[in-house]
């Protein structure tokens, strides 16, 4: 359902005033005028939270120095934070075994040769020559190059998962906290303004106590086969079980809005679609043999040629558009991206709910779901004083004494870097600089020691799931 769409069903009507002796009274204030000038229209009884976005910038004295370990996609989306803001953060080295990917990365932000690595390890060969390292590698290769990192006086940006078990996410704690330094996990849907103006209404009182919350995250039907059947986390023994891989964002959003320890997990899943037994007869093992391509949803030829989705997991593909799909479609006979969804080695579960118990009670769960048509994360809170409901566009408070609603619809789309992670990407880019900059971690929310928990719930979910019980923190 659109916010339009969401508008109509449930009335829209004038907003009323900021009532100032409600509670968090002061981030509220009345409708304000569109661009031409005509009032955003609001449901009956309901009022605007405002906030007013933070800029991306990092101001500092001097740009933050950093080498990037890991040049695919996310390492050259937080790179490309130092291109929009040269001022804060200036990118001096690169680390990856793919020579293209080196060689791009390097060219882009004017790295001399004597900094061009392959293998992480060879950063480590040479004295210290930035600020900070971002390491964005595979899920198996972030454990050895941060301890690493921290050890030579680095500060560091980790992608998440932290690492590949609950002791490796310890170890780089203590590593951090031995040597003094900065780690930045990157749960960027902290950053992302929809899930700050959450937080902020969960802390000014608003919604009371939370005794409740359910959260959905659904993959999508083509994200699922592009990279967890097909693609670098297909394998949860190689990488990490799909509920650390793919959702350890949604275990930390949880944590940071419950703000309480989680005390019990148990969880239920499995994978059931994408298995061999549903591979039909016809198939081929590639799809552009296939006599049924044409009838199949997870066509890499619809999902990389046709829609051009993904297309970053392809290297050195031309501008014109016959050339990027013939060059494509070399790949898929090639590669992974090219095989039937039904004839892979992955075992990544399709479909798994995760249940949690935390202090005083309080009860969340945890839907993940590769089979959807639409992304965004779905969220549900419920407290003793109002619920909240909302799909990371916009959010509705509904208070229950006076059942005045309370809505964030902020338009993010002028946000520089809004497109990742709904704002979240750049997001943390300001303020793990700011932290580096400033040697003070308190800039970040998501710093090692308080994302070890959120991990731990989700290898503990797994454990629970494996064994069919339910498993103490």
């Amino acid at each position: 359902m659109t916010r339009k769409e969401f508008l109509q069903m449930i009335g829209v009507g004038a907003a009323a005033i900021a009532v100032e002796s409600l509670p968090g009274a002061s981030i509220i204030k009345a409708a304000t005028p569109a661009a031409d000038d005509t009032p955003k229209p609001l449901p009956k009884n309901a009022e605007r939270l405002a906030f007013g976005l933070q800029g991306q910038e990092a101001v500092v004295a001097k740009p933050v120095t950093a080498i990037v370990i890991g040049a695919g996609a996310r390492g050259n989306v937080y790179a490309a934070y130092s291109g929009q803001y040269p001022a804060s953060l200036k990118i001096v080295g690169v680390s990856d075994i793919n020579p293209v990917r080196q060689r791009q990365m390097a060219e882009q932000y004017g790295i001399s040769e004597e900094h061009r690595f392959g293998d992480w390890s060879e950063v480590f060969r040479v004295p210290k020559f930035a600020d900070a390292v971002i390491i964005s590698t595979p899920d198996n290769l972030h454990y050895k190059p941060c301890m690493q990192a921290l050890a030579m006086g680095y500060d560091v940006l980790l992608e998440k998962p932290i690492a590949q078990t609950a002791k490796e996410c310890t170890d780089i704690a203590r590593q951090a906290k031995k040597y003094g330094r900065i780690v930045g996990v990157c749960h960027v849907l902290r950053y992302a303004p929809y899930f700050r103006a959450l937080k902020r209404v969960i802390d000014e009182g608003m919604v009371g106590d939370i005794l409740s919350m359910q959260h959905l995250e659904p993959i999508r039907f083509h994200h699922m086969a592009h990279s967890y059947v097909r693609g670098n986390w297909h394998s949860s023994k190689e990488t990490t079980p799909i509920i650390i891989a793919k959702s350890c964002h949604d275990l930390d959003i949880i944590r940071w809005l419950i703000n309480k320890p989680c005390r019990k997990v148990s969880a239920f899943g499995n994978l059931d679609y994408f298995v061999h037994a549903n591979r039909p007869k016809e198939a081929a093992a590639r799809c552009l043999d296939c006599p049924l391509e044409s009838k199949c949803a997870y066509s890499a030829l619809k999902i990389y040629v046709r829609e051009h989705r993904y297309l970053y997991v392809f290297d050195s593909l031309p501008s014109d558009r016959a050339g990027k799909d013939a060059k494509i479609t070399e790949y898929l006979r090639t590669t992974d991206y090219g095989r039937c969804v039904f004839d892979m080695d992955n075992d990544q579960c399709d479909h798994y709910i995760c249940n949690l118990e935390f202090d005083d009670h309080v009860t969340a769960s945890l839907q993940m779901e590769a089979l959807t048509s639409s992304g965004g994360r779905k969220t549900r809170i419920m407290g003793t004083k109002a619920d909240i409901v909302g799909d990371m566009e916009s959010f509705t408070l509904t208070d229950f004494l006076t059942g005045r609603k309370y809505i964030w619809d902020e338009d993010i789309s002028k946000l520089p870097g809004y497109e990742g992670h709904a704002g979240g990407d750049w997001g943390i880019m300001k303020d793990w600089v700011l932290a580096v900059a400033n040697h003070d971690e308190n800039y970040l929310t998501s710093t090692i020691d308080v994302c070890v928990e959120s991990h731990v719930m989700g290898f503990r979910a797994e454990q629970a799931r494996l064994k069919n019980k339910i498993v103490k923190m």
